[in-house]
């Protein structure tokens, strides 16, 4: 997906987002803030985006969104136990309606046999629950990231409150 394409669905999500009269908040790993910086570069995005986060390391997951120590030990980083938790965070600690968190192994390097690089979480949490997808994307850093932003901004404008 190029720049004009996620540029188009960022505004496009904006525009659901304030259709159903709903606030979002990011918790991001993998994308350092892309997806912030997407949905913040619409005019008139604060009626919409109410804060991110970028929580690259394990100790901001845990103090900015209270991810817990020993999930981040048990299941790591990269995991659907820490995404669900993220999300789940992003909310508790701000005042949006809706949260978007992504957590994955975009490389080149990080990667294992249970976790190649290209593995991404994407969590999903709202007042009434909280889901994750589990997601593999093919290529470089810069392509295994765009497509997370893609898919994370593609489940926000799906989200039917």
């Amino acid at each position: 997906m190029q720049d004009a394409q996620l540029e188009q669905l960022a505004r496009e999500t904006g525009r659901v987002l304030l259709e159903r009269k709903l606030t979002l908040a990011t918790a991001e790993s993998c994308t350092g803030g892309w997806i912030a910086k997407l949905m913040t570069d619409i005019p008139g995005s604060s009626a919409w985006f109410e804060r991110g986060f970028v929580t690259y390391s394990n100790r901001s997951k845990r103090e900015m969104l209270g991810v817990r120590a020993d999930t981040l030990d048990f299941f790591g980083a990269v995991s659907e136990q820490v995404a669900l938790q993220m999300a789940r965070g992003a909310l508790r600690h701000s005042c949006a309606d809706v949260s978007v968190a992504v957590t994955g192994i975009a490389g080149p390097g990080g990667g294992s046999v249970n976790k190649p690089v290209g593995t991404v979480w994407v969590a999903l949490a709202d007042n009434n629950q909280v889901t994750a997808q589990k997601c593999w994307f093919a290529g470089d850093r810069e392509e295994v990231r765009r497509q997370t932003v893609a898919y994370a901004l593609q489940l926000v404008g799906r989200h039917r409150g």
